[in-house]
């Protein structure tokens, strides 16, 4: 989501004549968009203030001027406190904030702006349209909050109630995210599957996300879609469906759990049972055999036991999950779990992560070793960063911004390019990623030229 709304913000700034830059150092505003799931986010965010305060002082002694910005779920829940013990910040503001940017910047020339509060217009309605492209796989924000209030989770309090936007709206959006070369779009929500929004076309009522996928599927040019994240509760039988209906709906789900253990299910406030989580992704399963799934999990929750944490691990063995997130702990002041006893050392929490995280290694090894030698579709990406000689692509169970990603060594036939559905033979199994060689292209594969992608040829037309 943050990708996402980082994105919207260089749209918003755009019309003022800022323009992204790679790194801050000389930057005529720096802004911190910042998460408040991960542990100690309060003290990262301070700890990268202070080296942009040198920046920013540097910056003035040359005759400049750095406005400095924290948005997102920190700024959010700090607010003013961040402001009291970092005056040298400019602005300050959440996540619901960010379409008054323009006026937000106006004021900021006195500093120590705050815009923290729940406006009663979306946002969404305030937004310029994209200025760039996404690239080949792009985010479409279509809900945003929670109603769940688990007591680990301060989501609630920094993003607000459950809104969803309207189908006609996240369909023109899709079709400017096309246009811009995205073949993938991930669907994007804190609860993404309680999305219901006013359908489409005029015709009155509301449409649930399986409906919504639907219509997506028909946009011309649009091969890849998916959603995330899901909460258990709200998969129902029309997104379910959808799995084993649309084509363009890849076989990947990523449903957090939280736990295995129904007492700590219920101290967490996640309004499930194990059990009630495990028949859920069985009927999944049912509609798509092929299905790949990701969770999270918490481990060093208040008042895990020992007997509670082999439960977790005896879940994780049963699920046979395709990724794992797994999070220690993280005891925030603001969330509702702060108060609770039996607190969970953090040694022991490291250690459970470690050794949950060692069970899924042997699970996703396992799962991947059993793939070498078949042939599968991958949406071919382009070059490696990390690895210059190899290319990349994902198979319809790797997601963007999930660990996993397949590598290509080896060209039988024509080269690849970026945005092309291409099947590939695999050849080697790692922890998480797999290497392998693409075959020739059938006369059926679709073949699209993305524009803006620097260093790489566009395909004849």
């Amino acid at each position: 989501m943050n990708v996402y709304d980082s994105a919207r913000m260089a749209d918003v700034l755009a019309p003022l004549g800022y323009r992204p830059v790679d790194q801050p150092d000389d930057a005529d505003m720096v802004i911190l968009n910042t998460c408040h799931i991960r542990e100690k986010a309060t003290e990262k965010v301070f700890s990268e203030l202070g080296r942009l305060r040198t920046l920013k002082v540097q910056k003035a002694a040359r005759g400049g001027r750095m406005v400095l910005a924290v948005a997102g779920c920190v700024g959010q829940a700090e607010g003013a406190g961040i402001l009291a013990r970092a005056p040298y910040v400019d602005l300050v503001f959440g996540p619901q904030t960010f379409h008054r940017l323009p006026e937000l910047v106006a004021r900021a020339a006195g500093g120590g702006v705050l815009d923290t509060e729940f406006p009663a217009e979306s946002k969404f309605d305030f937004l310029p349209e994209e200025q760039a492209g996404q690239g080949l796989s792009a985010f479409l924000a279509v809900q945003e909050g929670c109603d769940k209030f688990c007591t680990f989770c301060v989501v609630p309090y920094t993003r607000g109630a459950e809104f969803s936007r309207p189908a006609g709206a996240i369909l023109a959006e899709a079709r400017r995210l096309i246009r811009g070369g995205a073949r993938e779009i991930t669907l994007l929500g804190q609860n993404v599957n309680a999305w219901h929004g006013e359908a489409a076309g005029g015709g009155g009522g509301s449409w649930g996300l399986g409906r919504l996928i639907r219509a997506l599927a028909e946009l011309e040019g649009l091969l890849r879609l998916r959603y995330t994240t899901s909460h258990p509760g709200d998969m129902d039988d029309e997104l379910m469906s959808a799995h084993g209906e649309v084509p363009q709906l890849m076989p990947f789900v990523h449903l957090p759990v939280q736990s295995g253990s129904d007492r700590i299910l219920a101290a967490m406030n996640r309004r499930h049972r194990a059990d009630d989580y495990l028949r859920r992704v069985g009927r999944l399963r049912r509609f798509r055999a092929d299905l790949a799934l990701s969770s999270d999990f918490i481990v060093g929750f208040p008042g895990e036991t020992d007997a509670d944490f082999q439960e977790l691990c005896d879940f994780v063995q049963a699920a046979r999950f395709d990724n794992l997130g797994v999070f220690t702990y993280s005891d925030e002041d603001t969330s509702a779990s702060y108060p609770l006893d039996g607190k969970v050392d953090g040694r022991t929490a490291q250690n459970r992560n470690r050794r949950l995280m060692g069970i899924q290694r042997r699970i996703a090894r396992a799962r991947n070793r059993g793939l070498v030698g078949s042939q599968v579709s991958v949406l071919v990406e382009g070059p490696s960063a990390e690895t210059p000689l190899l290319w990349e692509a994902r198979m319809a169970t790797q997601a963007p911004e999930i660990d996993g990603v397949t590598l290509i060594n080896d060209f039988e036939g024509a080269e690849p390019h970026p945005g092309e559905i291409r099947r590939l033979r695999i050849t080697e199994a790692h922890d998480y990623d797999v290497v392998g060689s693409l075959l020739e292209p059938t006369e059926s594969a679709p073949r699209f030229a993305v524009p803006g992608l620097i260093g790489i040829a566009p395909l004849a037309a």
